[in-house]
């Protein structure tokens, strides 16, 4: 009685995980602090004094505790994507405290990725008539798949920047995903995004709002949160692939759907690593183009800026929403459009403040 409880008010269980986070956290803080699992001030940081940069730990740890504590009912059908998890998370914390190259990094969640696509068997295995393909053999299916995986990991990755972006967006992402599988039956799933939600709220306050206890996400969070992400964009667009769904939230355009609600993330990783590869440097290569760095270029703080990026990703999310039975390509390029547009508006602000400093 007391699951079903639970289960019917799901909201309690992303209570559940934030009261878990919440506990831990600080000793997640302390212990980092005594090992030394810290990042101090450089010249691509501009936070003050050894902060944490292991949060991804605390989130792991709440999101999976409250997960297996309501669904572990489902272990067996979810082992090796759990196994993943934990693996991806390893991969984050170990590039935190060691700093991993990036093709031992890329190597790693690669390995996570056998555990999510070839042992858990999520994965894409359709093209809903992209270039008119429909279904994909097995080994164009793993390949795809894999790609995406470590796209979307990535994309994540880089654009945890500054304070609450990378929270931020997960808690939306997760929210649209968890809402999604609420309203069509898949309760297990919708479940995953809830606790993801709670865990993540946590870290968002202590990022955001911490001061002697402030702590980052690190690799550790960031890896794991597009880890899930991805998972989510594979099994939704196989479930639209397939009829899965109840017609009324069936989506004819789930691929550019998904595109399009991870556009912030998406979009910048491709346009700063197209701007590298033009000035002849290596799209791995660090800098400060990202979109964060632009805004906070136009005088916006930290706080000031994961507004206005969460405020557009709602937009997206709207866009998506609104064009999700539209043509595959109308809503990519509507998308791709958007973005282009804010991202031009966004450059003639800063070329103009920069007129006026330099005047």
């Amino acid at each position: 009685m007391i699951h079903s409880f639970f289960i019917e008010h799901s909201y309690l269980i992303g209570l559940i995980s934030f009261l878990l986070g919440w506990l831990g956290m600080p000793v997640v803080v302390r212990i980092a602090k005594a090992k030394g699992f810290v990042v101090r001030p450089n010249k691509r940081m501009s936070h003050t004094g050894a902060v944490p940069n292991i949060g991804g730990l605390n989130i792991c740890f709440s999101f999976m505790l409250t997960y297996l504590l309501f669904e572990y009912n489902q272990l067996s059908q979810s082992q090796f994507f759990l196994i993943g998890l934990f693996a991806i998370m390893a991969v984050g914390f170990i590039d935190d405290v060691l700093v991993l190259t990036p093709l031992a990094k890329l190597l790693g969640e690669a390995l996570a990725g056998i555990a999510l696509i070839g042992f858990a068997d999520m994965r894409i295995t359709h093209l809903h008539g992209l270039f008119g393909i429909g279904e994909i053999g097995v080994i164009p299916s793993y390949l795809i798949s894999m790609f995406i995986l470590i796209a979307i990991i990535n994309a994540i990755n880089l654009i945890d920047g500054i304070d609450g972006l990378a929270s931020g967006l997960g808690i939306l992402y997760c929210l649209f995903f968890a809402t999604y599988f609420w309203l069509v039956g898949d309760v297990s799933w919708s479940i995953l995004g809830i606790c993801m939600i709670g865990a993540l709220a946590v870290f968002f306050i202590y990022n955001v709002f911490g001061n002697r206890e402030k702590i980052f996400m690190g690799d550790s969070g960031s890896l794991l949160l597009g880890y899930l992400l991805t998972a989510f964009v594979f099994h939704f667009c196989e479930e639209n692939a397939y009829h899965l769904v109840p017609e009324i939230y069936h989506m004819n355009a789930a691929p550019a759907v998904a595109i399009c609600v991870l556009t912030i993330p998406i979009f910048d990783t491709i346009r700063v690593s197209l701007t590298r590869i033009k000035h002849h440097c290596s799209p791995f290569k660090p800098d400060k183009n990202h979109i964060h760095h632009l805004l906070l270029r136009t005088g916006l703080n930290h706080i000031q800026t994961t507004c206005v990026l969460l405020s557009v990703s709602v937009l997206f999310i709207a866009l998506a929403i609104l064009g999700r039975n539209w043509n595959m390509w109308v809503l990519l390029f509507c998308d791709f459009a958007l973005a282009t547009a804010l991202t031009l508006i966004l450059w003639r602000v800063i070329n103009k403040k920069t007129a006026q400093n330099n005047s």
